[in-house]
């Protein structure tokens, strides 16, 4: 038999170099002895070649010098010709051993980022994943955030998250934390909590638009204001901005009065789903249930739900900013009206009432004008 192979061997190699059949079978070698190796050695050989001292360590039980070769893999693995599946299990390997050496929170992001492949993970790695996150989790804090617009760039404890995006899932250590949010041409936000281990924490940034500032009408100030001594009227004039002042009350009692009522509508849909949660708990669901590819059609109706919450809530806040700039302009107009004209006030003046209820909010002007 030896024979008749290198007698077609011979034959072959009249015909095309053998130099060509002994690189395929030095190929089909590497790749039935390493399930990573790909096609071109020289975009993997880094991935590779740590993953071999990576599989050494541990089996020796050198988590120090695994847990090291792991994540030097799996960064290089990034740029690499490499599959989901193949970065899913280095992520979780590293996750397992950086949870042997106590590091909780670096164990909880890389068995959580190894579980969006769940389905790719062999063998019973997937088990040991989800026991592992189980147990990295009961020591960190779990923290969801969610961010309007969702192109803006965000920062935890002045370190910088990674891309932008609408939520966040984050696993920070127990302790005191500050969130910001900044984008141009949005005013920047910022917010504190306390996490505390074991415990879940959510938060929701807002960026309001920052208000247009008008150059022209800035530099033209100046000159119009030199000449008001010269044209201003020797008596006080019928006010024309009666009407004005009158519409401005109004405007403002509507938009705070329309604030309220989606502000309030936010905070119910924001309980129902805080109660939500709470019995998708008692099912068994996790953080990452509705990551998978074939997570439960409630999943579909938690982000209608979260999207509706933030729109109700993005628009309570913009109505109630309207109204809050509508009663201040009618307010000032008293003032600057008195300074331009120099004139006594009136006997008891202008004043200017807040009052809400639990369904309205707005301003009550008292005087005379």
């Amino acid at each position: 038999m030896k024979d008749t192979q290198g007698g077609v061997r011979h034959a072959l190699c009249a015909f095309m170099p053998c130099f060509f059949m002994g690189v395929a079978a030095v190929e089909g070698v590497a790749s039935a002895s390493d399930p990573h190796a790909v096609s071109d050695p020289r975009e993997t050989s880094t991935v590779a070649s740590s993953l071999r001292r990576a599989r050494q360590a541990r089996d020796a039980g050198r988590w120090v010098e695994a847990e090291a070769a792991y994540e030097a893999a799996l960064t290089a693995a990034d740029t690499a010709w490499t599959t989901d599946a193949e970065r899913a299990e280095i992520a979780a390997e590293l996750g397992l051993c950086e949870l042997a050496l106590g590091r909780y929170r670096d164990a909880a992001d890389h068995l959580a980022q190894s579980l969006r492949h769940r389905d790719a993970l062999r063998g019973g790695l997937a088990e040991r994943v989800e026991e592992g996150l189980k147990k990295a989790e009961s020591r960190v804090v779990t923290f969801y955030l969610g961010v309007s617009p969702p192109d803006a760039e965000v920062f935890v404890d002045g370190k910088p998250v990674g891309r932008p995006a609408p939520t966040y899932e984050l696993f920070l250590e127990p302790g005191h934390h500050t969130v910001r949010a900044r984008l141009t041409g949005h005013t920047e936000a910022v917010s504190a909590f306390e996490g505390l281990a074991g415990k879940d924490s959510s938060l929701t940034l807002k960026l309001p638009r920052a208000p247009e500032r008008d150059e022209a009408g800035a530099a033209g100030a100046g000159p119009a204001r030199a000449v008001e001594p010269a044209m201003r009227p020797a008596a006080r004039p019928a006010l024309p901005l009666t009407e004005l002042r009158i519409g401005g009350a109004v405007l403002a009692t509507a938009a705070l009065a329309a604030g309220t009522v989606f502000l309030l509508r936010a905070d119910v849909i924001d309980g129902n789903m805080a109660e939500r949660e709470t019995v998708f708990r008692g099912q068994g669901w996790t953080p990452t249930t509705c990551w998978w590819p074939n997570a439960p059609s409630a999943c579909a109706e938690i982000r209608n739900d979260m999207a509706e919450r933030d729109l109700f809530a993005t628009i309570g806040s913009v109505a109630l900013a309207t109204g809050a700039v509508f009663g201040i302009a009618t307010v000032a107009s008293f003032v600057a009206e008195g300074w331009i004209l120099r004139e006594t006030p009136v006997r008891g003046g202008v004043q200017v009432v807040p009052s809400a209820t639990g369904t309205q909010a707005g301003l009550v002007l008292q005087g005379v004008w």
